[in-house]
C-alpha cells in the first residue's frame, strides 16, 4: 500500500510539473540549448539570493 503524500510533498510535485511544462514551452519555442540555459540561470539566481520577494527585480 502506497503512503499518502504529505502536504509539501504534494507542494513539491506540482513545482515540479510547472517546471516540467515551462521546459517543454521553451524546448518547442527555443531548443534544447536555450531552455538548459534559462534554468541554469535561474538556478545560479537562486543561489546568489537574486530571486525571490527581497532580490533586486533586474537580473
Amino acid at each position: 500500500m502506497a503512503e499518502k503524500l504529505s502536504a509539501e510533498e504534494v507542494s513539491k510535485d506540482k513545482f515540479f510539473a510547472q517546471l516540467s511544462t515551462i521546459s517543454a514551452e521553451m524546448i518547442e519555442e527555443h531548443g534544447k540549448d536555450f531552455a538548459t540555459g534559462a534554468l541554469i540561470m535561474a538556478a545560479q539566481w537562486i543561489a546568489q539570493g537574486r530571486m525571490g520577494a527581497d532580490a533586486p527585480t533586474e537580473h
